[in-house]
Protein backbone atom coordinates (compact mmCIF):
# COMPACT_ATOMS: atom_id res chain seq x y z
CA UNK A 1 0.00 0.00 0.00
CA UNK A 2 1.13 3.69 -1.21
CA UNK A 3 2.13 6.30 1.77
CA UNK A 4 -0.19 8.57 -0.23
CA UNK A 5 -3.13 6.93 2.16
CA UNK A 6 -2.12 9.36 4.84
CA UNK A 7 -2.71 12.47 3.18
CA UNK A 8 -5.14 11.88 0.13
CA UNK A 9 -8.89 10.41 -0.02
CA UNK A 10 -9.78 7.04 -1.92
CA UNK A 11 -11.01 8.96 -4.52
CA UNK A 12 -8.44 10.87 -4.90
CA UNK A 13 -5.90 9.38 -8.03
CA UNK A 14 -2.22 10.16 -9.02
CA UNK A 15 -2.42 13.90 -10.43
CA UNK A 16 -0.63 17.01 -10.66
CA UNK A 17 -3.28 18.39 -7.72
CA UNK A 18 -2.40 14.88 -5.69
CA UNK A 19 0.97 15.21 -6.43
CA UNK A 20 1.35 18.78 -4.90
CA UNK A 21 -1.20 17.96 -2.16
CA UNK A 22 1.03 14.94 -0.63
CA UNK A 23 4.39 16.77 -1.28
CA UNK A 24 3.47 19.88 0.24
CA UNK A 25 1.43 17.64 3.36
CA UNK A 26 4.44 15.08 3.87
CA UNK A 27 6.89 18.06 4.13
CA UNK A 28 4.73 19.85 7.15
CA UNK A 29 4.68 16.44 8.59
CA UNK A 30 8.49 15.93 8.00
CA UNK A 31 8.86 19.47 9.52
CA UNK A 32 7.61 18.57 12.66
CA UNK A 33 8.77 15.05 13.25
CA UNK A 34 12.27 17.01 13.06
CA UNK A 35 11.46 20.03 15.41
CA UNK A 36 10.64 17.49 17.89
CA UNK A 37 14.12 15.14 17.45
CA UNK A 38 16.30 18.49 17.29
CA UNK A 39 14.82 19.83 20.25
CA UNK A 40 15.24 16.44 22.66
CA UNK A 41 18.34 15.77 20.49
CA UNK A 42 19.86 19.04 21.50
CA UNK A 43 19.01 19.38 25.12
CA UNK A 44 19.88 15.77 25.91
CA UNK A 45 23.48 16.04 23.73
CA UNK A 46 23.86 19.65 26.20
CA UNK A 47 23.24 17.48 29.70
CA UNK A 48 25.55 14.36 28.20
CA UNK A 49 28.16 17.01 26.47
CA UNK A 50 27.96 14.25 23.95
CA UNK A 51 29.40 15.69 20.48
CA UNK A 52 27.55 13.20 18.40
CA UNK A 53 23.98 13.68 19.65
CA UNK A 54 24.42 17.62 19.47
CA UNK A 55 25.41 17.00 15.79
CA UNK A 56 22.85 15.12 15.37
CA UNK A 57 20.69 17.31 16.91
CA UNK A 58 21.51 19.99 14.72
CA UNK A 59 21.18 17.58 11.21
CA UNK A 60 17.38 17.25 12.36
CA UNK A 61 17.03 21.13 12.43
CA UNK A 62 18.79 21.45 8.99
CA UNK A 63 16.27 18.95 7.99
CA UNK A 64 13.47 21.22 8.91
CA UNK A 65 14.73 24.02 6.38
CA UNK A 66 14.70 21.36 3.78
CA UNK A 67 11.30 20.43 4.27
CA UNK A 68 10.72 23.46 4.14
CA UNK A 69 12.11 23.72 0.67
CA UNK A 70 10.54 20.82 -0.26
CA UNK A 71 7.00 22.12 0.70
CA UNK A 72 7.50 25.39 -1.44
CA UNK A 73 8.88 23.15 -4.39
CA UNK A 74 5.94 21.51 -4.90
CA UNK A 75 3.63 24.33 -4.28
CA UNK A 76 5.47 26.21 -7.20
CA UNK A 77 5.70 23.19 -9.40
CA UNK A 78 1.85 22.87 -9.35
CA UNK A 79 1.31 26.09 -11.27
CA UNK A 80 0.13 26.26 -14.66
CA UNK A 81 2.71 27.17 -17.07
CA UNK A 82 2.31 30.90 -18.25
CA UNK A 83 4.08 33.08 -20.56
CA UNK A 84 7.46 33.49 -18.65
CA UNK A 85 7.24 29.53 -18.28
CA UNK A 86 5.63 28.11 -21.02
CA UNK A 87 6.70 24.42 -19.97
CA UNK A 88 5.07 24.93 -16.89
CA UNK A 89 7.33 24.45 -13.32
CA UNK A 90 7.96 20.94 -12.74
CA UNK A 91 11.50 21.55 -12.50
CA UNK A 92 11.17 23.49 -9.08
CA UNK A 93 11.00 19.60 -7.79
CA UNK A 94 14.67 19.25 -9.18
CA UNK A 95 15.48 22.74 -7.87
CA UNK A 96 14.59 21.53 -4.57
CA UNK A 97 15.99 18.53 -4.13
CA UNK A 98 19.45 20.55 -5.42
CA UNK A 99 18.54 22.33 -2.23
CA UNK A 100 18.39 19.76 -0.12
CA UNK A 101 21.16 18.09 -1.50
CA UNK A 102 23.64 21.01 -0.32
CA UNK A 103 21.80 21.05 3.22
CA UNK A 104 23.08 17.42 3.17
CA UNK A 105 26.61 18.12 2.37
CA UNK A 106 27.13 21.44 4.50
CA UNK A 107 25.76 19.09 7.60
CA UNK A 108 28.42 16.47 6.52
CA UNK A 109 30.99 19.21 6.66
CA UNK A 110 30.05 20.65 9.77
CA UNK A 111 29.97 17.09 11.75
CA UNK A 112 33.28 15.93 9.83
CA UNK A 113 34.41 19.69 12.06
CA UNK A 114 33.03 18.56 15.21
CA UNK A 115 33.81 15.06 15.11
CA UNK A 116 37.90 16.05 14.37
CA UNK A 117 37.85 18.29 17.70
CA UNK A 118 36.27 15.40 19.74
CA UNK A 119 38.85 13.06 18.33
CA UNK A 120 41.60 15.30 19.41
CA UNK A 121 40.19 16.82 22.51
CA UNK A 122 37.94 13.87 23.61
CA UNK A 123 35.66 14.44 26.90
CA UNK A 124 33.44 11.66 29.32
CA UNK A 125 29.86 11.39 27.57
CA UNK A 126 27.23 10.96 29.95
CA UNK A 127 24.78 8.20 29.65
CA UNK A 128 21.63 7.94 30.54
CA UNK A 129 18.50 6.13 29.66
CA UNK A 130 16.85 9.44 28.33
CA UNK A 131 19.45 9.76 26.24
CA UNK A 132 18.88 6.16 24.78
CA UNK A 133 14.95 6.87 24.87
CA UNK A 134 15.27 9.63 22.81
CA UNK A 135 18.13 7.67 20.38
CA UNK A 136 16.04 5.00 19.43
CA UNK A 137 12.65 6.52 19.12
CA UNK A 138 14.57 9.01 16.91
CA UNK A 139 15.58 5.79 14.71
CA UNK A 140 12.32 4.79 14.54
CA UNK A 141 10.89 8.06 13.36
CA UNK A 142 13.85 8.23 10.43
CA UNK A 143 13.07 4.97 9.06
CA UNK A 144 8.97 5.60 8.67
CA UNK A 145 9.99 8.67 6.84
CA UNK A 146 12.41 7.16 5.01
CA UNK A 147 9.78 4.45 3.90
CA UNK A 148 6.94 7.48 3.94
CA UNK A 149 9.24 9.38 1.01
CA UNK A 150 10.30 6.49 -0.59
CA UNK A 151 6.65 4.59 -1.30
CA UNK A 152 5.69 8.47 -2.49
CA UNK A 153 8.68 8.60 -4.93
CA UNK A 154 7.63 5.05 -6.42
CA UNK A 155 4.18 6.84 -6.64
CA UNK A 156 4.84 10.09 -7.92
CA UNK A 157 8.52 10.14 -9.16
CA UNK A 158 9.06 13.12 -7.64
CA UNK A 159 12.70 13.72 -6.85
CA UNK A 160 12.26 15.52 -4.18
CA UNK A 161 10.83 12.34 -2.49
CA UNK A 162 13.85 10.52 -2.90
CA UNK A 163 16.20 13.19 -2.22
CA UNK A 164 14.48 13.38 1.44
CA UNK A 165 14.11 9.74 1.49
CA UNK A 166 17.68 9.07 1.50
CA UNK A 167 18.43 12.19 3.99
CA UNK A 168 15.51 10.58 6.20
CA UNK A 169 17.58 7.29 6.03
CA UNK A 170 21.07 8.56 6.04
CA UNK A 171 19.97 10.20 9.63
CA UNK A 172 18.49 6.95 10.81
CA UNK A 173 22.10 4.89 10.74
CA UNK A 174 23.83 8.18 12.02
CA UNK A 175 21.54 8.38 14.81
CA UNK A 176 22.22 4.51 14.76
CA UNK A 177 26.07 4.85 15.11
CA UNK A 178 25.86 7.17 17.66
CA UNK A 179 23.63 5.24 20.01
CA UNK A 180 26.08 2.30 19.49
CA UNK A 181 28.93 4.77 20.37
CA UNK A 182 27.28 5.69 23.56
CA UNK A 183 26.74 2.29 24.77
CA UNK A 184 30.68 1.37 23.49
CA UNK A 185 31.74 4.39 26.17
CA UNK A 186 29.41 2.83 28.56
CA UNK A 187 30.30 -0.74 28.88
CA UNK A 188 34.20 -0.11 27.87
CA UNK A 189 35.29 3.27 28.27
CA UNK A 190 36.68 3.72 25.02
CA UNK A 191 35.18 6.98 24.21
CA UNK A 192 34.52 6.51 19.98
CA UNK A 193 32.02 9.82 19.92
CA UNK A 194 34.36 11.71 17.38
CA UNK A 195 35.32 8.72 15.44
CA UNK A 196 31.77 7.58 14.95
CA UNK A 197 30.51 11.16 14.12
CA UNK A 198 33.56 11.39 11.42
CA UNK A 199 32.31 8.26 9.77
CA UNK A 200 28.52 9.40 9.80
CA UNK A 201 29.97 12.59 8.10
CA UNK A 202 31.41 10.74 5.21
CA UNK A 203 28.27 8.56 5.12
CA UNK A 204 25.93 11.66 4.73
CA UNK A 205 28.40 12.99 2.63
CA UNK A 206 28.33 10.06 0.26
CA UNK A 207 24.46 10.63 0.25
CA UNK A 208 24.42 14.42 -0.75
CA UNK A 209 26.55 13.87 -3.20
CA UNK A 210 25.06 11.04 -4.75
CA UNK A 211 21.81 13.26 -4.84
CA UNK A 212 23.33 16.52 -6.23
CA UNK A 213 24.72 14.47 -9.24
CA UNK A 214 21.40 12.98 -10.28
CA UNK A 215 19.83 16.30 -9.57
CA UNK A 216 22.30 18.65 -11.68
CA UNK A 217 22.14 15.96 -14.51
CA UNK A 218 18.15 16.48 -14.65
CA UNK A 219 18.45 20.15 -14.62
CA UNK A 220 21.13 20.38 -17.13
CA UNK A 221 18.64 17.94 -18.92
CA UNK A 222 20.04 14.25 -18.93
CA UNK A 223 18.85 12.04 -21.57
CA UNK A 224 15.05 10.12 -20.97
CA UNK A 225 15.67 6.82 -20.33
CA UNK A 226 16.18 4.33 -23.57
CA UNK A 227 12.76 2.17 -22.47
CA UNK A 228 10.72 5.34 -22.61
CA UNK A 229 11.97 6.06 -26.06
CA UNK A 230 11.67 2.53 -27.17
CA UNK A 231 8.01 2.01 -26.48
CA UNK A 232 7.39 6.01 -27.83
CA UNK A 233 9.07 4.46 -31.46
CA UNK A 234 7.25 1.45 -31.39
CA UNK A 235 3.79 3.07 -30.40
CA UNK A 236 4.43 5.28 -33.46
CA UNK A 237 5.63 2.42 -36.00
CA UNK A 238 2.34 0.40 -34.98
CA UNK A 239 0.30 3.25 -37.17
CA UNK A 240 -0.84 2.10 -40.45
CA UNK A 241 1.06 3.61 -43.15
CA UNK A 242 4.59 4.78 -40.96
CA UNK A 243 7.19 3.12 -42.78
CA UNK A 244 9.69 4.30 -39.96
CA UNK A 245 10.83 6.84 -37.45
CA UNK A 246 13.83 8.66 -36.61
CA UNK A 247 15.23 11.59 -35.21
CA UNK A 248 13.24 11.32 -32.33
CA UNK A 249 14.50 13.86 -29.21
CA UNK A 250 12.48 13.80 -25.69
CA UNK A 251 12.82 16.71 -23.63
CA UNK A 252 12.15 15.62 -19.91
CA UNK A 253 10.64 19.15 -18.21
CA UNK A 254 10.18 17.80 -14.98
CA UNK A 255 8.57 15.19 -13.27
CA UNK A 256 5.94 13.62 -15.67
CA UNK A 257 6.10 16.66 -17.99
CA UNK A 258 7.85 14.79 -21.57
CA UNK A 259 8.01 16.96 -24.69
CA UNK A 260 8.58 14.99 -27.38
CA UNK A 261 9.82 15.63 -31.86
CA UNK A 262 10.08 12.46 -34.14
CA UNK A 263 10.17 12.46 -37.84
CA UNK A 264 8.13 9.73 -39.42
CA UNK A 265 8.37 8.38 -43.04
CA UNK A 266 5.77 7.59 -44.93
CA UNK A 267 5.14 6.74 -48.78
CA UNK A 268 6.17 9.78 -50.50
CA UNK A 269 2.95 9.24 -52.73
CA UNK A 270 1.13 9.78 -49.52
CA UNK A 271 -1.45 13.05 -50.11
CA UNK A 272 -0.63 16.20 -47.89
CA UNK A 273 -3.80 15.83 -46.32
CA UNK A 274 -3.28 12.34 -45.47
CA UNK A 275 0.04 12.72 -44.01
CA UNK A 276 -1.52 15.97 -41.87
CA UNK A 277 -3.96 13.68 -40.79
CA UNK A 278 -1.77 11.07 -39.77
CA UNK A 279 0.34 13.06 -37.88
CA UNK A 280 -2.57 14.54 -36.00
CA UNK A 281 -3.92 10.70 -35.40
CA UNK A 282 -0.43 9.99 -33.67
CA UNK A 283 0.43 13.47 -31.57
CA UNK A 284 -3.08 13.20 -29.79
CA UNK A 285 -2.61 9.15 -29.33
CA UNK A 286 1.27 9.75 -28.06
CA UNK A 287 -1.08 12.84 -25.78
CA UNK A 288 -2.58 9.97 -23.72
CA UNK A 289 0.94 8.52 -22.66
CA UNK A 290 2.02 12.06 -21.29
CA UNK A 291 4.45 13.25 -23.66
CA UNK A 292 3.61 16.11 -25.50
CA UNK A 293 4.19 15.10 -29.46
CA UNK A 294 5.34 17.03 -32.58
CA UNK A 295 5.51 15.10 -36.07
CA UNK A 296 7.75 15.71 -38.80
CA UNK A 297 6.33 14.19 -41.77
CA UNK A 298 9.21 12.78 -43.71
CA UNK A 299 8.35 11.09 -47.47
CA UNK A 300 9.85 8.06 -48.46
CA UNK A 301 10.60 6.53 -52.20
CA UNK A 302 9.29 3.03 -52.14
CA UNK A 303 8.51 2.31 -55.45
CA UNK A 304 11.83 3.45 -57.78
CA UNK A 305 14.16 0.49 -58.14
CA UNK A 306 16.88 2.85 -59.23
CA UNK A 307 16.41 4.72 -55.83
CA UNK A 308 15.76 1.87 -53.82
CA UNK A 309 19.15 0.16 -54.66
CA UNK A 310 21.02 3.41 -54.24
CA UNK A 311 20.02 3.28 -50.66
CA UNK A 312 20.79 -0.27 -50.14
CA UNK A 313 24.16 0.62 -51.33
CA UNK A 314 24.60 3.48 -48.84
CA UNK A 315 23.60 1.91 -45.93
CA UNK A 316 25.56 -1.29 -46.98
CA UNK A 317 28.72 1.49 -46.84
CA UNK A 318 27.49 2.76 -43.87
CA UNK A 319 27.28 -0.03 -41.90
CA UNK A 320 30.86 -0.92 -43.22
CA UNK A 321 32.21 1.75 -41.18
CA UNK A 322 30.12 0.85 -37.89
CA UNK A 323 26.91 -1.08 -37.81
CA UNK A 324 25.75 1.40 -35.29
CA UNK A 325 25.18 3.85 -37.88
CA UNK A 326 21.89 4.66 -39.24
CA UNK A 327 20.60 6.38 -42.70
CA UNK A 328 17.41 8.23 -42.62
CA UNK A 329 15.79 11.21 -45.33
CA UNK A 330 17.47 9.22 -47.86
CA UNK A 331 16.46 10.91 -51.26
CA UNK A 332 18.44 10.85 -54.96
CA UNK A 333 18.93 14.50 -57.01
CA UNK A 334 20.26 14.05 -60.89
CA UNK A 335 19.70 11.73 -63.98
CA UNK A 336 21.26 8.70 -65.54
CA UNK A 337 24.72 9.91 -66.05
CA UNK A 338 24.92 11.56 -62.36
CA UNK A 339 23.11 11.79 -59.08
CA UNK A 340 23.53 13.30 -55.83
CA UNK A 341 23.16 11.14 -52.81
CA UNK A 342 21.40 13.18 -49.49
CA UNK A 343 21.02 11.38 -46.71
CA UNK A 344 21.24 12.30 -42.87
CA UNK A 345 23.59 9.33 -40.88
CA UNK A 346 22.81 9.21 -37.09
CA UNK A 347 26.27 8.17 -35.00
CA UNK A 348 26.49 7.34 -31.26
CA UNK A 349 27.49 10.38 -29.26
CA UNK A 350 30.50 8.02 -28.10
CA UNK A 351 31.96 7.39 -31.79
CA UNK A 352 35.62 7.80 -31.59
CA UNK A 353 35.92 9.21 -34.88
CA UNK A 354 34.93 12.50 -36.13
CA UNK A 355 32.16 13.74 -38.23
CA UNK A 356 34.64 14.17 -40.80
CA UNK A 357 36.12 11.35 -40.40
CA UNK A 358 33.01 9.58 -41.01
CA UNK A 359 31.77 11.81 -44.06
CA UNK A 360 35.09 11.26 -45.40
CA UNK A 361 34.79 7.00 -45.19
CA UNK A 362 31.30 7.06 -46.37
CA UNK A 363 32.42 9.36 -50.11
CA UNK A 364 35.18 6.75 -50.13
CA UNK A 365 32.92 3.49 -49.68
CA UNK A 366 30.61 4.85 -52.06
CA UNK A 367 32.78 5.97 -54.66
CA UNK A 368 34.16 2.18 -54.83
CA UNK A 369 30.33 0.79 -55.30
CA UNK A 370 29.31 3.74 -57.51
CA UNK A 371 31.45 6.14 -58.92
CA UNK A 372 28.88 8.04 -60.50
CA UNK A 373 27.37 9.21 -57.06
CA UNK A 374 27.98 12.43 -55.44
CA UNK A 375 27.60 12.49 -51.64
CA UNK A 376 25.75 14.96 -49.25
CA UNK A 377 25.86 13.47 -46.03
CA UNK A 378 24.98 15.42 -42.94
CA UNK A 379 26.53 13.61 -39.65
CA UNK A 380 24.06 13.85 -36.66
CA UNK A 381 25.44 12.36 -32.98
CA UNK A 382 22.99 10.95 -31.18
CA UNK A 383 21.67 8.52 -28.60
CA UNK A 384 21.76 5.32 -29.95
CA UNK A 385 22.25 2.26 -27.57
Amino acid sequence: MSASFLFLKKSEKNTPAAREKCGKRAGLLGILLNILLAAAKIAFGAVSGAVSVLADGMNNLTDCGSNVVSVVGFKVSGKPADKEHPFGHRRAESVSALVIAVVILAVAAELAIQSVESIFSPEKTDFSRGLVIVLGVSVLVKLFMFLMNRSLYKEFSAETFKATATDSLSDAIATAVVLASLFVSRYTGIELDGYMGMAVAVFIAFSGASILKETVSRLLGHAVDRETVKKLEADICAFEGVHGVHDMALHDYGEGKLYATAHVEVDSHMTLKAAHDLADKIEKAVEKTGVALTVHIDPLVLDDPAVNRLREETERAVHEIDAAFQVHDFRVVGGKEHANLIFDVAIPFGCALSDEQVLARIEERISLMNENAGVVATIERQNLD
